[in-house]
């Protein structure tokens, strides 16, 4: 598995505890023990994941900082994945430079949602980056 596959399935993992209101490990582990997930991309998951469990507030603080248009709760499900997923990977794993989670979240927002999902995510991370959040 390669970092892009395991940044799609900590968004699928983001997004169902978002979905179910339960942002419990065990649905993240239930999706990290499949056997498909191997070395360091797989402790990439569980860092990424745990990472934004243990900074949930905060990444939300900064989420709606950014997001002053737009009322938080309303941000669709599948974008505001794609955004905590970014703003963990910017502001908590150091060995990942900017630029690129910016892009891999542009590409996720192209593959997961809608045609404007990805200028609507660059609009809130360049914001976010500019800021210095």
């Amino acid at each position: 598995m390669n970092r892009r596959l395991a940044r799609e399935t900590c968004m699928q993992i983001l997004f169902e505890m978002n979905i179910n209101k339960n942002f419990d490990k065990r649905i993240a582990d239930r999706f990290i023990n499949d056997e498909l997930y191997v070395g360091n991309q797989k402790e990439y998951i569980k860092s990424l994941i745990d990472a934004f469990l243990n900074n949930k507030e905060n990444i939300d603080d900064l989420l709606k900082k950014v997001a002053v248009s737009w009322e938080f709760d309303r941000i669709a499900k599948v974008d505001l994945a794609i955004l905590r997923l970014a703003v963990t990977e910017i502001n908590y794993l150091e060995d990942i430079p900017v630029n690129v989670s910016i892009n891999e979240a542009l590409e996720l927002g192209k593959k997961f949602s809608t045609d404007d999902s990805s200028s609507f995510i660059n609009g809130i991370l360049g914001k976010l980056v500019e800021k210095g959040e």
